[in-house]
């Protein structure tokens, strides 16, 4: 496949049956083929981390809304968050929300927010439980989850809700930085196993407004995001898979997480956009995996 673009992503993930779209941009169905593909990819992330001692935590997709406005994500990326409304209006009111619905007006002023709010990262349900003091060392927390961010788009790459592979380390800041930059080093190494040509960036968050672009520039100059990048879409722009970033001590002072001898922690996360790495490997090697190279299968289907 010698065409980068989008469009020709898309199509032929639709004309193989990999993805079911919907009529909203970023939002489709995987199919079973799809979901092995993740799944196997998932299965070597495990493996890689096996030895790392990592407590595996699941959360929900939805998070307490005091949480993200606890984490100060509403300052950084507003224009992500995606907050959870419902209806708890009366007899009359209902009344008025179903004669609107079926005469196509307008009918959110009918609803009211509710104490949760979509998760957008993969880390974020797990900082209050951190809370405290950390042991010796340190803790590290295995994570997957369902992620929302606002911004619809028609690159199959840029989705609405998908899923990330998340791993977060809170302890002192010389075994958080060491930590994410050994899995920087694996990240790099497991994608170029499976035959992609991966390569690392300093990157930036997507931050929101005029301050945000200063926000952005002091980030990159500080290397406290990283993203491993492979041509998706695009060999001028290629598709980040996965990021690791150094978040300093920015939850561990909101949410009191203090290391073994009391002073505020730091922590870092990395995550596999796990949708996006399936993607990539359709991309690069086809959209039929057992026509995938001999090598790619055997790191995958051992």
């Amino acid at each position: 496949m010698s065409e980068y673009s989008a469009k020709s992503l898309h199509d032929g993930l639709v004309a193989h049956g990999l993805i079911l779209p919907t009529t909203v941009q970023g939002v489709f169905g995987r199919s079973a083929v799809f979901e092995d593909v993740l799944q196997r990819v998932a299965d070597l992330i495990t493996r890689m981390a096996k030895d790392d001692g990592a407590e595996v935590m699941l959360f929900p997709p939805v998070l307490e809304r005091k949480t993200l406005e606890r984490s100060g994500y509403l300052e950084s990326f507003p224009h992500l968050a995606g907050s959870v409304f419902s209806f708890t209006g009366d007899d009359a009111q209902h009344k008025e929300l179903c004669s609107r619905v079926h005469h196509g007006e307008p009918w959110a002023d009918l609803q009211s927010m509710t104490d949760v709010v979509l998760i957008p990262a993969a880390c974020y349900p797990l900082y209050p439980h951190l809370a405290g003091r950390l042991p010796k060392g340190g803790r590290t927390v295995d994570m997957q989850h369902w992620v929302f961010r606002h911004e619809p788009s028609p690159e199959p790459t840029r989705m609405q809700s998908f899923r990330v592979r998340e791993f977060v380390r809170a302890g002192s800041p010389e075994e958080v930085v060491a930590w994410r930059d050994l899995w920087l080093e694996r990240g790099l190494g497991m994608l170029r196993k499976l035959g992609l040509p991966a390569e690392a960036d300093t990157a930036s968050d997507p931050f929101f407004g005029r301050g945000g672009r200063m926000l952005a520039a002091g980030q990159r100059e500080a290397k406290l995001k990283f993203e491993v990048l492979v041509p998706v879409i695009s060999r001028e722009n290629p598709t980040a898979l996965c990021s690791f970033n150094y978040h300093q001590d920015h939850f561990g002072q909101p949410f009191g997480i203090q290391t073994e001898d009391g002073k505020v922690a730091h922590t870092a996360c990395l995550g596999f956009g796990m949708e996006r790495v399936v993607m990539a490997l359709f991309r690069t090697h086809g959209y039929v995996p057992v026509e995938w190279p001999r090598a790619v299968r055997e790191v995958l289907w051992p």
